[in-house]
């Protein structure tokens, strides 16, 4: 699933091509994919000029200048495109918006998971996210303020959209490998050092990661992305660890596969991973 890095490197592939264009049609091939009713979407949006692309989290928002926002979440396959309105239709394209210049931005997603929404309170789709990760105002206080009252293991904490916006398996994986905690460390087990360390890592990692463009991997419809390359721990079970040789785990936490270095993130006090 494209996580912060992959959704950012998105907004600004398009902000150049879309920002001043207006929305004339839209086509849907797959109806669940809009959130919002069919025949709504297709009366407000036309008309309807982009003003402004933002990322929230893993969403797309686009500021529209009827007061609406359309906002797209991506989900596991979902990609946007802009292209020449005589390009041929391609095989999973589930949205085609049609522009003013000729052109059209194109919703491919081929496993349906993703969706899109058009409102005029973003709050209503948006509004139980919690703090973007590599936000100016977002200190290493108010990470630690986020863990009261917080005793599920960290892994899971950090996919937790709720929590912390943004992250997924991939840099959760990698954050946790660079602050030297395991990924089955219960949160309320953690010293006050180790969350600023984790702090630091989440914010190190999603920077690097967007210089590159985000991670693109073989399963994804995402593409273009160069931080595979440089993972730590993701996706290397079996392998030699780049800090110290010892060969990467794999384990499951709550259905979901982490992966770390059990010479660098020791846990002691790990306890019935399952």
């Amino acid at each position: 699933m494209p996580e912060l890095p992959e959704v950012e490197t998105i907004v600004r592939r398009l902000r150049e091509p879309l920002i001043g264009r207006a929305f004339t049609g839209v086509h849907v091939g797959w109806e669940r994919t809009v959130g919002t009713p069919v025949e709504e979407l297709k009366r407000r949006l036309p008309g309807q000029r982009i003003e402004g692309i933002r990322r929230r989290g893993k969403y797309l928002v686009f500021r529209l200048s009827g007061g609406d926002s359309l906002i797209v979440h991506l989900k596991m396959t979902g990609d946007l495109e802009v292209l020449p309105v005589t390009d041929p239709p391609r095989r999973h394209d589930r949205l085609v918006f049609d522009l003013d210049n000729g052109r059209q931005l194109r919703f491919r997603d081929p496993r349906k998971f993703g969706r899109v929404y058009l409102t005029d309170d973003p709050a209503q789709v948006l509004g139980r996210l919690g703090p973007e990760p590599l936000d100016a105002a977002f200190t290493e206080e108010d990470f630690l303020a986020l863990f009261n009252r917080r005793s599920a293991r960290i892994k899971s904490l950090l996919l937790n959209q709720e929590f912390i916006a943004g992250l997924g398996n991939i840099y959760a994986d990698e954050a946790l490998f660079l602050a030297g905690i395991h990924p089955g460390r219960r949160a309320d087990t953690l010293r006050e050092e180790e969350k600023r360390r984790l702090y630091r890592a989440i914010r190190q990692v999603l920077h690097v990661a967007i210089e590159h463009g985000g991670s693109s991997l073989a399963d994804e419809a995402y593409r273009g992305g160069r931080y595979q390359e440089r993972f730590w721990v993701y996706g290397r079970a079996g392998r030699p660890c780049p800090a110290c040789g010892a060969p990467i785990q794999r384990i499951r936490l709550s259905q979901r596969s982490a992966h770390f270095c059990p010479n660098c993130q020791p846990n002691d006090q790990l306890q019935n991973v399952v």
